[in-house]
This record gives C-alpha cells, sequence and structure tokens, in this order.
C-alpha cells in the first residue's frame, strides 16, 4: 500500500506537470508582494481546528521544534471546538496582527475561502494541511495521496474482517476535505477489490469529539447487529468507537481501524478493541507547514522534488488536480506489535 501512495502521487505529478507547468509555487511572491526576508523578520501563526486535542498538541510541539531550530517567532492556535465559524473568527483576528504568514488545518476549506483570500490580498502567506482543494492558498501540503491513503485503511479493515461483512465509515466534519477523500478512497477500494464488503450508511460526523464518536457508534452497534467493521477518519473516532464496541462486548467480533496517534488510542490497542491506526506525524507535519512558509517568505520556490529536509517530506510530489498542492510519503501504520515504536 506504501507502494500504492507513491505510485499514486507520481501518476498524479505527471498529470499536472503536462496540464499546468510546472507546479512550482513561490516564483512571483504572494499578492502582498516579492518576499526576501530574513529569520529574524519573519512571524508565522499556525491555525489548527481545535485545541486540547493530542493530535494537534503534537503538531504544536513541531511549529516550537521548528522556531528554536530557526529563529523565527512561530506559535499556534485555534479555537476551542471543531466550528468552521470560530476559527474564520480566529484567522480573523490574525489577519488585523500582520503575521508574515498563517498555516492553517481547515475544518471547512470552503468556510474560509473568503477569509484566506483577504489573508493573501493584504500580503499575508497562507499555507495549508488538509486542504488539498484550497484555492486561497500559496501553498498546501499534504503527507500522502490522500484516496490512496483511504485505500489503505479499508484494506487493513477487509483482512480484519476476512473481505466482507459490512462496516461504518466516520469523519471528523463532512465539510473536513481529506476526511471525506479517506472514506471515499475507502469505498472505492472497497467495491472494487472486496466486493463482500458494504458500507451500510454515508460518512458519520463525529465533531471531532471522542464522545459523539461513542454515542453514534452505540447507535450504529444496535441498528446494524451485523456490523463487522468501523473506519476512522478524526483523531479522537477510533477511541470513541472502541469504547462502544468494548462496552457491548464486541472486541473480538467488530473490527476498528482509522487514523489516529499512539497517545490517544493506546490503551485500546493493548486490548484489542482497537485492531490497527494509520497517521502521519503531526509534529511533522507542522514543520512541513512552517518550511514551506519559510521556502515561500525568502523568495524560494517549492515545486516537484522540493526536499524540506522532514521525514517524510523529503521529495514532494504534485497533486494531480491543484498545483499549489504537494504530497509527502509520511504514511505510519501501528498495531499493538509496534506501538513503542512510536511514544507520542
Amino acid at each position: 500500500m506504501r507502494k500504492m501512495v507513491m505510485t499514486a502521487g507520481a501518476m498524479g505529478a505527471a498529470l499536472v506537470l503536462a496540464a499546468c507547468g510546472s507546479g512550482t509555487v513561490g516564483q512571483s511572491g504572494p499578492p502582498g508582494g516579492d518576499r526576501n526576508l530574513a529569520p529574524e523578520d519573519m512571524r508565522f501563526v499556525n491555525v489548527v481546528k481545535l485545541v486540547g486535542v493530542g493530535w494537534f498538541d503534537r503538531m504544536e510541539q513541531g511549529v516550537q521544534e521548528f522556531a528554536a531550530g530557526t529563529g523565527i517567532d512561530a506559535t499556534q492556535t485555534g479555537a476551542d471546538d471543531a466550528s468552521p465559524e470560530k476559527q474564520v473568527k480566529v484567522i480573523q483576528d490574525l489577519i488585523a496582527q500582520r503575521p508574515t504568514a498563517i498555516g492553517v488545518v481547515p475544518n471547512s476549506p470552503e468556510a474560509l475561502e473568503a477569509t484566506l483570500e483577504r489573508a493573501r490580498d493584504q500580503g499575508i502567506l497562507v499555507v495549508t494541511h488538509e486542504a488539498s482543494n484550497q484555492e486561497n492558498v500559496d501553498a498546501d501540503v499534504e503527507a500522502f495521496d490522500n484516496r490512496a491513503y483511504g485505500a489503505q485503511i479499508v484494506e487493513g479493515l477487509a483482512s480484519c474482517m476476512g473481505g466482507s461483512g459490512q462496516y461504518a465509515a466516520f469523519v471528523g466534519n463532512l465539510t473536513a476535505e481529506t476526511h471525506m477523500e479517506w472514506v471515499e478512497g475507502g469505498l472505492e477500494h472497497a467495491r472494487a477489490n472486496h466486493p463482500g464488503m458494504q458500507r451500510v450508511v454515508d460518512p458519520i460526523e463525529s465533531k471531532e469529539d471522542e464522545s459523539v464518536a461513542y454515542e453514534r457508534a452505540k447507535e450504529l452497534l444496535a441498528t446494524y447487529p451485523d456490523l463487522k467493521g468501523f473506519q476512522g477518519s478524526a483523531g479522537t473516532d477510533v477511541a470513541g468507537i472502541a469504547r462502544a464496541v468494548q462496552e457491548a462486548g464486541l472486541t473480538d467480533q467488530v473490527c476498528v481501524m482509522g487514523t489516529s496517534i499512539p497517545s490517544v488510542a493506546r490503551k485500546y490497542l493493548e486490548d484489542g478493541s482497537i485492531d490497527k491506526i494509520f497517521f502521519w506525524d503531526p509534529a511533522q507535519a507542522g514543520k512541513a507547514m512552517m518550511t514551506i512558509a519559510q521556502r515561500l517568505a525568502s523568495g524560494e520556490p517549492v515545486e516537484q522534488g522540493t526536499n524540506l529536509g522532514i521525514p517524510g517530506y523529503e521529495s514532494l510530489t504534485v497533486s494531480p488536480t491543484n498545483p499549489k498542492a504537494f504530497y509527502g510519503d509520511a504514511a505510519i501504520e501501528v498495531d499493538r506489535s509496534n506501538i513503542d515504536a512510536y511514544p507520542f
């Protein structure tokens, strides 16, 4: 599946290069004018979906490490829940402060377009993550090809489920572009390779909240007594789902897989109520966003093959659908056997 991610990215790059030119960003600078700033003259702020959860706590560590290593004033902020409206307000407040660059992990790319356009009109660089369809952006960086990643998760689920049976898929928000790409990429893979698998409902929205995922999973288990699997997308989904599965006494009958990190999923991996998690290191993703912002603010381009000097982002690939979006190769799989290799 790792080969699948790499191959999909390479094919996408070829399509973009043929259709859109070099897929290079940063050559002419952002709307506010050309950039050639020294590190001490830069200020970056990374805006995440919400604060106070393990995934974005880990990303903040990466932003702090970037700041310590470069001397750039780089910090992270966000709202207290995953409301797109609150994220818009955070960014609007930042625009008034005129930082050099704003990094964003959007709850809803569409809801942010007008606000990000305003930021760029005022000369603020915008770098996004988990938003390969964002239009008003200087660059977007993804950990991998998102549909191939969704296929990777569902292939793991198929192996656990014996290649057949009912499953359900969760997303943090129905407006979260990458989450929707993961579950649709997984569905396409199941239909093409495991016709005995059936996704019983449209994606379930968890609002990036473990307790909501828990309640929705309980409802699904009651409604679909033959349910054999769950695919989670938000970092907290599989933990909430696992709790519902465990309480129902179905740990050995229901497969639970999806995106999370070891610090959130560890106890459920260890007791078997989560079978496997898939992820990329949020700290490295935070560094990748900040490093791209630094390159653009320094007048350096980002293009096919760019090496950010960060594990998983040593040779960027251009997206097949957006010449401003770039894929890394940073996917990680963890189960009970290798969880200790990832202490975060």
